[in-house]
């Protein structure tokens, strides 16, 4: 067993890993593994959002407008959580090291509130239903957020309180090693399990709005149990709340309720969704396209000028003049009985 202060050991798998934490250097600059599996994560659930974006009624471009926002304002919700709540006191003091972000210190529930807050109010103004969003977001989430607690695991953080169960792992603090519970592993296979479950489930969902409440309640379910076990917890001002737990169990339980209260009390409209409203203005801006595109062949028919045909029946009939030009130049056949009189003529003019 590797016996290095900086290994990361599972004893009761056999297993040890002692991973650095830079990945690579720039100009002088560490770039930490952490960042660079967070910015995986995030990738990939961008990715999976762009190729399902039409599927929940809106378009790429919309869906890039709205990360635009979205984005960088998820970033800074989940950087003023952790100064909130881990010492308000120090940052209110020294308020330029909030924006030391290179250090450490972003709390998920700051950014999930932020990010889907300001992703909604940009989905207003360009008039999609915000619950839309927030449901292509739902499944994203777990995505990026089952990568990204890999990134725990370089650093040797957000692991749980003393244990001796199989899979523990072991971590050299304090001058001693302990054995704790892996929770950032615990996290990262409720979330790919919670996102397996709510891709499968948004290919028949009932209304708009489903698949967010369905990660609430799921994510807030596991992270209200996962976070009780960790020793490195934010806590309410001056209390032994932990506030991320606090309002993991919370939502968790308020999205149940209106899961429930919805299943049983109301029928939803799905030709009211916002994907049933895209498809119809996709299918307007078709038939709009179409009329453009044959506007042109009707003016140029429209503005043909008629000549007059004597057919060998004695009719008469109004021809566009283009085809009088055709005949002339012998690219389309003029009338058989009028071709054989002509011929009829001719060879009696050389008797």
């Amino acid at each position: 067993m590797n016996t290095s202060t900086t290994a990361i050991r599972f004893p009761g798998l056999g297993l040890s890993f002692d991973p650095p934490r830079v990945a690579f250097t720039i100009f002088g600059h560490d770039v930490m593994w952490y960042g660079v599996i967070i910015a995986v994560g995030f990738i990939l659930a961008i990715t999976y959002a762009l190729r399902r974006s039409e599927k929940f009624g809106y378009s790429k471009d919309d869906l890039i407008d709205i990360l635009i926002v979205a984005t960088p304002v998820g970033i800074i919700g989940a950087r003023l959580y952790y100064c909130l709540f881990y010492d308000a006191a120090y940052y209110f003091e020294n308020p330029v090291h909030i924006l030391y972000i290179w250090n450490g210190g972003l709390a998920i529930y700051g950014g999930i509130i932020f990010g889907l807050g300001s992703g909604a109010l940009v989905a207003l103004k360009k008039k999609i239903k915000p619950m839309a969003v927030l449901d292509l977001a739902s499944i994203s989430f777990p995505l990026a957020q089952a990568i990204g607690r890999w990134g725990n695991f370089m650093n040797r953080e957000a692991f749980g309180a003393p244990t001796d169960l199989p899979w523990r792992m072991e971590l050299y603090q304090g001058g001693a090693w302990i054995s704790a519970h892996p929770c950032f592993l615990y996290e990262s296979i409720w979330n790919i399990i919670g996102f397996v479950i709510l891709h499968t489930v948004s290919k028949k969902r009932r209304y708009d709005g489903q698949i967010f409440l369905m990660y609430v309640a799921w994510y807030g379910l596991g992270r209200g149990i996962i976070e009780g076990l960790r020793t490195d917890s934010l806590y309410v001002f001056g209390t032994n709340l932990r506030v991320s737990q606090a309002i993991a169990l919370i939502t968790c339980l308020v999205a149940v309720v209106l899961l429930v209260c919805i299943r049983l009390f109301r029928q939803p409209d799905p030709d009211n969704m916002q994907v049933s409203r895209y498809q119809r203005l996709c299918a307007e801006r078709a038939l709009e396209k179409a009329a453009k595109a044959s506007a042109p062949a009707a003016e140029h028919v429209a503005e043909a000028k008629p000549f007059t045909v004597l057919h060998s029946e004695g009719g008469v009939e109004d021809e566009p003049m283009s085809d009088l030009s055709d005949i002339a130049s012998g690219r389309v056949p003029e009338d058989k009985e009028f071709k054989e009189d002509k011929t009829e003529r001719k060879d009696g003019d050389e008797k």
